[in-house]
């Protein structure tokens, strides 16, 4: 399965709308890749076991299920997830990649790869619909929570430093 969508940040003809700034959302981002427990609340813990310049591995714990990715920073750009096969878990990716159009106009693109083949996606095509379902509605919940984290303070930089 391979799916994408679009989420916009700024919106300038929105005045409902409090606009977040590059930096804010990039930290915001990279919060979100280090704290996962802030955004999903059914994960039972996470901890990050290495890092290395822009890039650290993690261990994600949903009850006795365990999950190790790799994510890699490009800063202020994008936070790419790469999980490595894993039991009945396949590779996969997710890039989650900061876009501009415009001084003002922000969005975020969330890319998704499970890394299944075209006859493999054909024949998960059901599933796959409640899965992009699932991932649309998490990516939401995210920017709904980084936007209350920013309109607190939490993403400014002096807040994290």
């Amino acid at each position: 399965m391979k799916f994408e969508h679009l989420i916009e940040i700024n919106d300038p003809l929105n005045p409902l709308i409090d606009p977040l700034s590059r930096e804010q959302l990039w930290r915001g981002l990279v919060l979100h890749a280090e704290s996962p427990r802030l955004f999903v609340p059914h994960l039972d813990d996470c901890t990050i076991t290495e890092r290395h310049g822009d890039s650290f591995c993690r261990t994600r714990r949903f009850g006795a299920l365990q999950i190790d990715d790799r994510v890699v920073l490009t800063p202020l750009r994008e936070v790419r997830y790469d999980v490595h096969q894993q039991g009945d878990i396949s590779a996969s990716t997710l890039s989650v990649t900061i876009e501009a159009q415009g001084e003002h106009l922000l969005f975020v693109r969330f890319r998704y790869d499970d890394g299944h083949d075209a006859a493999t996606d054909a024949a998960n095509a059901m599933y796959d619909e409640f899965k992009k379902s699932a991932y649309q509605e998490a990516d939401i919940d995210t920017i709904r929570i980084l936007r209350e984290l920013a309109a607190g303070g939490r993403l400014d930089a002096s807040y994290l430093n």
